[in-house]
């Protein structure tokens, strides 16, 4: 079994504003619900905040059965598309959503999920390894998934857990997505020492959110680079919150003032403020900070987790070993996932992967070992010759106008600058001519009615690619 909940049977496992569950409850409940399914197979779990949800992953893992974790926010077609490509044999889904799946056949209900039978008369092999299959960053709704073993799951597992210092008497709060692979690891790390885990739907910007974590005494809360943004706007830093030890921090690059701001109050308060670098591609996290590191060194990433490494390497694929001198980061480990599949017909295919991943990001490493991230390797254009950094140009309109919410894409020889508010639109071409050394006819600013994100909160570039010929 994936895991081991007898050892803990007395603890509680679950909280929500109704009811706590126990060790000994989630196991029974996961049980019934995985013994709905016939032999291995695949099935699509629609992913919510709730009891019936984290019971069905738990069973299903627990029997080796391959869950698909799938946005409850995902269109019906979308998701049907999904089901064609990769045939399951199952649904575990929200009764209100069975009606969109006329040809199933029902199983059971469970705390207002059902497990619906789909029927498939050809389900897709699937590789022995083989034990839960992702979306990536940016990609819900696309065929693409990440392809996760279970060494991958353990290997990730037992590194946060170390680094993190976690054990039984730590209490998370669920504001990350269980499709998410940030929010899936707080899952499988508390209840792989025994901790609880406080399931909510709502998110810090709700009074519900932090009554709840009052009353269950949460120690651990963590977010991506927009939820620091909310809670900063919260003056997170004027709240009593007596029982937190720990905060996290992944999902892309937090502004370093941000990381500034909430390290000095992680160092003022006692508690530990940790940075974190990772992705679907390494079964969540590659990289961390360490606590202790938090003020020293801002805007870094950190070191490699336990167990794994990075190392940088130039344009032609050589090692870098200078301090200092930039390149892509490429990342070893046991948790490096066994790569992707784009139909069911990929599911039967072994590790393309070995251990190694190469990044995309680019990145450097001083005297101390510490990396940072400055960019991404196609997060680059030319302007008329000119090599220019698309993340670099958005920083630099970030902090010339006072937190502005843009976004850089674009082609060869013209860049686009995508914003939301009218305030100093007539201001950007000039800056970044300036700023950046390139004639003006190379900048072209657009106005949208809103920079697209994921649930993660990460621009998603390729949506605005619609914009180009406007």
């Amino acid at each position: 079994m994936f895991f081991d909940l007898h050892s803990f049977a007395g603890h509680t496992a679950l909280c929500t504003t109704e009811e706590n569950w126990s060790y000994a409850r989630l196991l029974q409940e996961s049980e019934v619900i995985a013994g709905g399914v016939y032999g291995r197979c695949l099935v699509f779990l629609i992913a919510r905040s709730t009891m019936a949800v984290v019971a069905g992953y738990v069973g299903f893992l627990n029997h080796g059965i391959v869950p698909v974790m799938v946005d409850e926010a995902l269109a019906p077609d979308l998701c049907q598309r999904l089901m064609e490509l990769y045939r399951p044999s199952y649904l575990w889904l929200p009764e209100e959503m069975a009606v969109f799946y006329p040809g199933t056949c029902q199983r059971l209900r469970r705390d207002g999920y059902v497990l619906l039978e789909t029927g498939e008369p050809s389900p897709p092999p699937l590789h022995e390894d083989l034990a839960l299959l992702m979306t990536t960053s940016g990609s819900t709704g696309s065929p693409k998934l990440v392809r996760q073993s279970y060494r991958n799951l353990r290997a990730n597992t037992e590194a946060i857990i170390d680094y993190l210092h976690l054990t039984a008497a730590d209490r998370a709060i669920t504001n990350l997505p269980m499709h998410y692979v940030y929010g899936l690891s707080i899952i499988n790390t508390h209840l792989a020492v025994g901790a609880s885990v406080v399931l909510t739907e709502e998110g810090v910007t709700q009074r519900g959110f932090w009554d709840l974590f009052r009353t269950h005494h949460v120690t651990n809360l963590n977010g991506v680079p927009y939820t620091y943004t909310m809670l900063d706007r919260l003056r997170f830093a004027r709240m009593t919150l007596p029982s937190l030890r720990l905060l996290t921090q992944a999902g892309g690059k937090l502004d370093p003032d941000l990381h500034r701001t909430f390290a000095d109050y992680a160092a003022s308060s006692g508690i530990s403020f940790v940075v974190m670098y990772g992705a679907a591609e390494a079964t969540a996290r590659m990289g961390y900070l360490p606590a202790e590191l938090a003020t020293k060194k801002c805007g870094a990433m950190g070191r490699a987790i336990p167990s794994g490494r990075f190392e940088l390497i130039d344009e032609a694929g050589l090692p870098i070993d200078e301090v200092g001198q930039v390149g892509e980061l490429i990342y070893h480990g046991a948790n490096v996932a066994m790569g992707y599949a784009l139909s069911g017909a990929d599911l039967i295919e072994g590790d393309a992967w070995h251990g190694r991943l190469a990044t995309g990001d680019l990145a450097r490493c001083d005297a101390d070992g510490i990396y940072t991230v400055v960019g991404r390797k196609k997060r680059f254009l030319k302007l008329f010759g000119k090599r220019t950094n698309l993340q670099e140009a958005e920083q630099l309109l970030h902090h010339r106008f006072d937190g502005m919410e843009v976004a850089c894409a674009g082609v060869d020889d013209l860049l686009h600058v995508f914003v939301v508010q009218e305030e100093h639109f007539d201001e950007i071409v000039p800056f970044l001519s300036r700023t950046l050394g390139v004639h003006p006819t190379a900048i072209r600013v657009v106005r949208v009615p809103e920079i697209p994100k994921n649930a993660a909160g990460k621009t998603l570039y390729r949506e605005l690619e619609r914009y180009y010929d406007l």
